[in-house]
């Protein structure tokens, strides 16, 4: 089957540019344009405020849906442990006792972040293998750690707050010194000289 590649046309809906203003060429949807407002009679129009004519619109906020109803969670958290149950059942069936899925708790999430840093940092690897590491990844996964850090405040238990503190001060600290030592690498290997033509 022969296909006819004029047919195949690619087109840019994207409606914002990389600084986030509005493009001139961007199409058109069904937006819904709310009348304008009436002048007041006896009020003369107001400018806006500086700081808020500064600030454009932000394009996330524009297109940002509504959450679900409280309802609309309630029935899809319900239908959701529904079907892990009966995933552990199969699970339990056929591998018995340790097919079983482990609970996940706070502590679980903390680990499963930990050692994905460690991983990133080449801390862990496959006996034999050489590490790889990837610093930007390391990085995030310790600035999501940081994150939940400072949004779980007040609301852990005193095992897990020491726990998560403990992650961070570890990680951070072998992320310094990967850094350091990258530095220290980059400074003592000597950059080639492109060579020069022989005259």
């Amino acid at each position: 089957m022969t296909e006819n590649k004029n047919d195949f046309v690619v087109s840019d809906r994207r409606r914002f540019g990389a600084e986030g203003e509005r493009r001139a060429d961007a199409p058109v949807e069904q937006e819904e344009k709310q009348p304008a407002p009436q002048p007041a009679a006896t009020k003369p129009a107001q400018p806006p405020a500086p700081e808020q004519a500064a600030q454009p619109a932000s394009p996330a906020e524009d297109e940002m849906p509504e959450a679900p109803s409280v309802e609309e969670q309630l029935a899809q958290h319900q239908e959701y442990r529904a079907s892990g149950k009966k995933l552990d059942e199969i699970f339990q069936g056929r591998l018995g006792a340790q097919g079983a899925y482990p609970e996940m708790t706070f502590e679980k999430v903390v680990e499963s972040l930990y050692m994905s840093a460690l991983i990133q940092m080449g801390a862990i690897r496959p006996e034999g293998d050489e590490p790889r590491v990837d610093i930007i990844g390391a990085r995030q996964t310790i600035d999501s750690l940081t994150i939940i850090h400072d949004k779980t405040k007040g609301n852990l238990t005193d095992k897990e707050r020491t726990m998560l503190q403990n992650v961070l001060f570890e990680l951070r600290m072998a992320w310094i010194e990967l850094t350091n030592a990258i530095a220290k690498q980059a400074v003592e290997k000597p950059v080639n000289p492109i060579p020069q033509d022989k005259k």
